[in-house]
């Protein structure tokens, strides 16, 4: 069956629960949905895995609510940063509503008064941060001990950001009787090992292996020096029209680079760890409502950003690590559409590149652009007894490696 033929109808969903879909205008669900809401509205474990914008949220969203709205249990979402959360609970609201379930949002940087009025209006599903969740354990304002299920959504994005303390108080804290759902686009070791701890038996959902970007986004790398990326990088927004996701390193460069990117002639807008909340949502809402053109993020976006017809992720500065890059270009090409990521890498930069393509398992095409220069990778030594660096000539080193699509480079 192919997914165009493929409904929600059979896959054990409530009538109510299809009208609200139909309402939403979603009628064919997507790879990650169509596996996993059968198992889990069994009541099942589920550890899924797909990529990212693939819809994971209504696929635990939808089980969750059901199960909900047989009894008086509670519902706990987990989630690494302050925009899922509220992209999350936005989704979760819709198809929790008509149940009557209420939902309370718990994150850092919100009035912590307003969330503990939340909680005396006796939420049915709590959509939280880890610290923020665990600043509420330790005021005794929440109580986990009528959790019946518990989703991690993009565990691995709350483990590389340092929650994995907060994660296991809260697994003591929440009922052993319980259902767990863990959804991300990559399933790293640290993530098994917490599941075979946590987890009863989970059935494991993989629609496309951990670490693949999404189908239809054309990937493109530049080799170019630091000092050449601004002249680079006003070249690609005169090339490209629609709406750019520019990550860079730190807050500071995305306040740099926002500054430059104005100076161009483009609107843009920062988001990044320095800004309060009220800030960013301004930000974001006024990228998704193309007030901004371009939106200078740091990694604290990467996971956070859900806007659809996004043309361009531009990696200005490489992530530190090469799930990152996964999950930044996720942001493109989203439930079907077609995208591109481009990327600015400096000469130094090989090994990074490397760890990307390996994850991928696919090499990203290395061009050039006619009126910028650009360079080659240099290939560092082991150590400083081996000399100095050299300069490796891209297309050729792909091409012999092993398996490597070296045909897929090309020059403009």
């Amino acid at each position: 069956m192919s997914d165009s033929t493929l409904t929600f109808y059979g896959l054990g969903i409530a009538p109510k629960v299809l009208e609200v879909l139909n309402k939403m205008k979603f009628t064919t669900p997507t790879p990650i949905q169509h596996k996993a809401i059968p198992i889990a509205s069994e009541g099942k474990d589920v550890m899924g895995v797909a990529q990212t914008g693939t819809g994971k949220t209504l696929a635990f969203a939808i089980p969750m609510v059901q199960r909900l709205a047989q009894g008086t249990t509670l519902g706990l979402v987990l989630v690494p940063t302050r925009e899922l959360a509220a992209q999350v609970q936005e989704t979760v609201v819709k198809v929790a509503q008509p149940f009557g379930l209420h939902t309370v949002l718990l994150i850092g940087g919100a009035s912590m008064d307003e969330q503990m009025r939340g909680l005396r209006r006796g939420p049915r599903i709590i959509i939280a941060t880890p610290g923020r969740l665990i600043d509420h354990l330790e005021r005794r304002t929440v109580d986990l001990s009528r959790v019946s299920v518990l989703v991690l959504d993009e565990a691995d994005r709350m483990l590389d950001m340092g929650f994995a303390p907060q994660i296991e108080q809260v697994l003591r804290r929440v009922p052993k009787d319980r259902q767990t759902m863990l959804f991300s686009a990559t399933m790293p070791r640290e993530i098994m090992t917490m599941a075979a701890r946590h987890m009863k038996l989970p059935v494991h959902i993989e629609v496309a292996p951990s670490g693949t970007a999404a189908e239809r986004v054309i990937q493109e790398l530049f080799i170019i020096r630091q000092d050449s990326k601004v002249s680079l990088l006003k070249k690609v927004l005169e090339q490209y029209r629609g709406s750019v996701l520019l990550f860079c390193r730190t807050k500071h460069g995305a306040r740099k680079l926002t500054r430059d990117i104005k100076i161009m002639g483009h609107n843009a807008a920062e988001i990044h760890s320095d800004k309060t909340l009220a800030q960013r949502r301004a930000a974001l809402e006024g990228f998704k409502v193309g007030r901004y053109r371009v939106l200078v993020a740091t990694d604290i976006a990467s996971r956070g950003i859900d806007v659809k017809g996004i043309e361009v992720v531009l990696n200005y500065d490489l992530p530190d690590d090469a799930e990152n890059y996964v999950h930044r270009i996720g942001r493109t090409g989203r439930a079907g559409m077609e995208g591109r990521a481009i990327s600015f890498a400096t000469p130094d930069q090989f090994m990074e590149i490397q760890a990307i393509q390996k994850l991928l398992r696919t090499d990203i095409p290395v061009i050039k652009h006619p009126e910028v220069s650009t360079e080659e990778f240099l290939l560092r030594p082991k150590s400083a007894s081996e000399g100095f660096s050299k300069k490796v000539n891209t297309r050729s080193f792909f091409a012999r490696r092993p398996g490597a699509g070296g045909g897929r480079f090309r020059r403009r």
